[in-house]
Formats: C-alpha cells, structure tokens, sequence
C-alpha cells in the first residue's frame, strides 16, 4: 500500500508510459521525486547553510535529510530503500538544529508529520540491497557540493528487481528545461527515457534519446565539477585520444546521465581516482537506467557491466564510462590505453 501521503500526489502524475509493468511503482517515484524537488529547490534558494559533516569528510544539509525523508514517507510501506543517510548524527548537540530545521522542511510538504516520524522515515532507508527482492535505491541530494554552490544537483532514486535496475527517476531543479524550470527524467526498463517537467503543470512529456554524434571529435563530454571525484587527467587523455576539442562540461551529480540521455553530450566519464574507493549505488542506479532506456551504454572504465546486485556498493567495477552507445567502443579503447591494467573482478 501507498502511505496516505502520497496518494494525491499519483493522481496528478503525468502518464509518460501507462502500459509499462512498472507504471505505478514509477508513477508514485515521480510524484515523491516532485516533492522532494519543491522543498530542496526552497531551500537551495534559501541558502541557510546548515550542514553536518560525515566521517568521510562529505557535507550532509537539511535538503539532504529532508529529501530522504519526504521520498521515504511518499514511497509504500512496505518497500525497502536503500538510502545515502541516516539520522543519528541529528540528535547529537551538533545536529539538533539541522533535526529541527529538517522537520521545519518536511513539514512544509506534510504538516502532520512529527519529528520521531521524519527520524524513523530517514531511518527506514537502511536496506542491505542484494540480487534479490524489488526495493528503491536513493540518493536524496546526488552532487549536495553543487548544492551548496547554488549549481546543480539531483534527487536520484532507482528501482532495483532482483539485482538489476528497473525503473529511475532523476529530479533535476536546476537543469535547463522547456519552461526554465528544472526537469524529471524517468526510464523503465524496455520502454524508453523521458523527460517531464518537474512541476506538474509543465510543459508535456517528451521522449528522449541519445545524441547521434559518431565521430568522436565532434563529441561533448561530462565529467564531475568536484576534482576529487574522479581522475580529470585521464579525462584529459582519453579526451585527446579521441580528438575531442570541445571543453569538458563539468558539473555535480546525476544531472551528467540526464544530459547523455536527452542528447546535449555524447561521453560521461567517471575514472578511478582511487584503488580503493568503490561506487555507491545510489550515485549511479536511476542515471544508468535514463541513459540506457535512451539508447546509450553505460559500463565501468573497463568495459564491464556495472554489478548493482552485490550491496549498497558496485564492488567489482571501477569508476563509469556513459556514452551515446555509438562511441563507446572507442572511448573504452581509448581509457585502456590511460588506465593501468584492469584490476581482478
């Protein structure tokens, strides 16, 4: 069953595939994708700066709490998630005033919530993963250093069935859109990509595709704004080898998959930084199913197909490669003359 929250929020989805098996699952992860995008995109504009730091030295913001807490209250019940958050550090001194700022933003949207219930609905997104079982993969603010910039970011949630990516929604706020206003894309698996508008009374669906660029020097390519997220000297590299001219567009978060998708950038790259960090899935499941379902290919920088099914980690892949499909070919031929040989499985 759907929570009651999220009930009048399905009739007013924007029907993008109706005979899809997913449909509803999908219906309901835009509409609570739609929600989370009003609030974060207030907040964003408000700038208030609160944020805790996590052990990995990453920020984590109210928007970031507050998101995960309004998909997970609009999501069903029943549905495990795997979240990006979890919500001890809020009732520590430091955290009490993000908490209360986070029920302040979640109350926005859903006025009877209470402030235990927005703990145990972050909380719920604790799940393990695994190839087994259908269950929601969030990221609540995907690119939260954008975030903080004012620049861009992304509410990323995928639907995982039996360790393989099914459905995935991407809220972009600050994207470029028909109507200046942000923009949703959603896939579901074997019924192509679309974009929406991110408020309900946008501009109509449009199905999307990838750019049909095949010669290489004539490609655009992505890559992250932070430097520490991946290896832009390899970037560099490849770049070269392919006789790419054009600058790299660099920006935060899964916004990267949503420009492959509806065409504006033919490559997205993603190389190791490190040997020892592993991918989280909630950086990459809801991009990986737009890209696809539009006509690209997505790999990690070896070629091999990224592994959802092993965890909250893609533990056997290393770093991601995303192109229009026709390229990729040449972009991987291209890394493996940058990268050094490829690491065991």
């Amino acid at each position: 069953m759907w929570h009651a929250v999220g009930l009048p929020r399905i009739i007013a989805v924007v029907r993008f595939d109706p005979d899809s098996r997913n449909y509803a699952e999908l219906a309901g992860a835009v509409c609570a994708v739609r929600i989370a995008s009003r609030v974060t995109r207030r907040l964003q504009a408000e700038m208030g700066g609160a944020f805790l730091t996590k052990d990995d030295r990453s920020p984590v913001t109210v928007a970031d709490y507050a998101a995960q807490a309004l998909v997970s209250l609009a999501l069903p019940a029943e549905d495990a998630i795997v979240g990006e958050e979890t919500s001890p550090d809020l009732v520590t001194p430091e955290g009490r005033e993000v908490m209360t700022r986070v029920v302040d933003a979640v109350g926005s949207e859903l006025p009877d919530v209470a402030a235990k219930q927005v703990g145990e609905a972050i909380d719920r997104c604790s799940s393990a993963g695994g190839a087994s079982g259908r269950f929601w993969v969030l990221d609540p603010i995907d690119g939260t250093k954008g975030f903080l910039r004012g620049d861009q970011y992304a509410i990323a949630l995928g639907l995982m069935e039996d360790g393989e990516v099914v459905g995935g929604v991407l809220g972009c706020p600050n994207l470029p859109s028909a109507d200046g206003r942000g923009c949703l894309f959603a896939a579901t698996r074997g019924r192509g990509a679309w974009e929406l508008p991110l408020d309900e009374e946008g501009y109509a669906p449009r199905r999307i595709g990838v750019s049909p660029v095949a010669d290489s020097t004539d490609a655009v390519f992505c890559e992250s704004a932070v430097s520490m997220h991946s290896d832009r000297g390899g970037h560099a590299g490849i770049a070269e080898r392919l006789g790419v001219t054009a600058a790299p567009v660099r920006m935060d978060s899964q916004c990267k998959y949503g420009a492959i998708a509806r065409g504006d950038a033919s490559i997205y790259l993603r190389l190791p930084s490190s040997a020892t960090y592993r991918e989280k899935i909630w950086d990459h499941a809801a991009g990986f199913i737009v890209v696809t379902e539009a006509g690209g290919a997505v790999t990690d920088a070896f070629g091999r197909e990224l592994d959802f099914s092993l965890g909250r980690t893609l533990e056997t892949n290393r770093g991601v490669v995303a192109t229009n499909g026709l390229l990729h070919r040449e972009v991987l031929a291209a890394a493996a003359a940058v990268l050094p040989q490829a690491p065991a499985a």
